[in-house]
């Protein structure tokens, strides 16, 4: 009950673009981007994304930049790349590029804590902040439990798949699938999400519900205990495929062309497959962010 309490509550919160794109109608139930043309952003603010991770700060958000492009087929956006197969009033079809945000807990400065409206390619070399040990426990075999030596590096990666948006009038259906492109822990995610937006006057509003497949190789990769971090919990931590659930809103005010007042929240419910590992102490994460974006 807790988690689902905590889920519905996150409905007045989350997100999905930071600031909308100038847009023109391009069918019954969709806008489209304009062709040919950059959309460049910047917001300042501040926002947090909390992390679930043991001894691991929640990660501060002072500014969220956004870039894109669409062009007649490809396009670029905040770091994605894509390509068009089909586009109709009901549907479109794109090859993409895109990134998990797992990676985001254990770098400060990880792509998906700078572009926080979308996914995006940019690579961060940092290293991974140490896991300081847990003193609670009360002898040597619960110690061995709980002690972590610091962990090896996650590494970021890039996914490539496809995706799907079909256009109702009860909203946007977007369909996922890709794979890690470089082999770094050759896992595969896919998503359903559900987007509905509205307009009132100067107000623009965004609800998303999302569920999000992880599979094993990913699970493994990030949240599984390396025999050098901890023996004990390597031999008994089995990583399984996850699904998380999600949900985003996201409020804007435009006071003028290019000026906005910006609210975005994210609340993600914490797969049991992935929580159960002793490298979390949450079950959920969040995020939030208040501010003021620019336009040009």
């Amino acid at each position: 009950m807790k988690k689902l309490n905590l889920i519905l509550l996150s409905a007045t919160l989350l997100c999905t673009p930071l600031f909308a794109s100038e847009q023109n109608s391009c069918g019954e139930y969709s806008e489209c981007i304009a062709i040919d043309r950059w959309d460049i952003g910047i917001a300042a603010g501040y926002g947090e994304r909390s992390n679930p991770l043991k001894d691991y700060d929640d990660i501060p958000i002072y500014l969220a930049p956004t870039i894109a492009y669409y062009g007649d087929s490809w396009f670029f956006d905040n770091g994605n790349f894509g390509y068009t197969l089909a586009e109709q009033e009901k549907y479109t079809v794109n090859l993409v590029t895109s990134f998990s945000a797992d990676s985001a807990f254990f770098y400060r400065w990880d792509p998906s804590n700078i572009f926080i409206a979308g996914t995006n390619s940019f690579k961060q070399q940092v290293s991974a902040m140490p896991m300081l040990a847990d003193s609670s426990g009360k002898d040597k075999h619960s110690a061995s439990k709980t002690v972590f030596n610091e962990l090896e590096t996650r590494h970021f990666t890039l996914l490539g798949g496809a995706e799907a948006f079909i256009y109702t009038r009860a909203g946007i259906i977007n369909l996922s699938l890709a794979h890690d492109m470089f082999n770094v822990h050759q896992g595969t995610e896919a998503n359903v999400k559900w987007l509905y937006n509205v307009a009132i006057e100067q107000w623009k509003f965004e609800l998303a519900a999302i569920l999000n497949w992880k599979s094993e190789e990913i699970v493994d990769y990030y949240y599984g205990v390396r025999p050098s971090e901890n023996i004990y919990w390597s031999e008994h931590f089995d990583a399984k495929s996850a699904i998380n659930l999600g949900m985003e809103f996201t409020s804007q005010f435009v006071m003028t062309e290019h000026w906005e007042l910006v609210f975005l929240a994210r609340y993600t419910d914490i797969a049991d497959e992935i929580a159960d590992s002793p490298l979390l102490n949450e079950r959920y994460s969040s995020t939030f962010f208040v501010g003021t974006a620019y336009r040009f």
